[in-house]
């Protein structure tokens, strides 16, 4: 080795001080507080909102499952809901597979909609 380098090693080895371990987790750290208030924060609102949603569920609601079917609830038990989905036709399905509730555009702003889409077309 060239003395000159062994030289610069020398003196840098000794200068050198131990890095303190908090500091040198802080990215890992703030990475983590970033994802919480991004992805787990907001996801945990929704989950608690929607979990709301299915207590106060009450008969005559009409709502959609995540499948896609629509209904009025005719009846509410504890872990199940009766939907009418109309000509008679009632299904029972499980509380958590309700999605949400359903509304239908009014029939002015669908027809604006059309409206839209036909001059988008010209």
């Amino acid at each position: 080795m060239h003395p000159i380098f062994r030289a610069f090693l020398s003196q840098t080895a000794g200068a050198e001080a131990a890095p303190n371990p908090i500091v040198s987790f802080l990215p890992f750290i703030a990475i983590i507080v970033v994802f919480y208030f991004i992805f787990f924060r907001p996801q945990a609102k929704q989950q608690k909102k929607h979990q709301q949603y299915l207590a106060e569920l009450k008969k005559g609601d009409e709502v959609v499952t995540q499948g896609g079917i629509i209904g009025r609830v005719v009846l509410v038990e504890d872990r199940t809901v009766t939907l009418d989905t109309g000509a008679g036709n009632k299904l029972r399905v499980l509380k958590p597979q309700i999605a949400g509730a359903w509304a239908e555009k009014p029939a002015a702003e669908a027809s604006k909609t059309v409206e839209a889409k036909g001059e988008a077309k010209k």
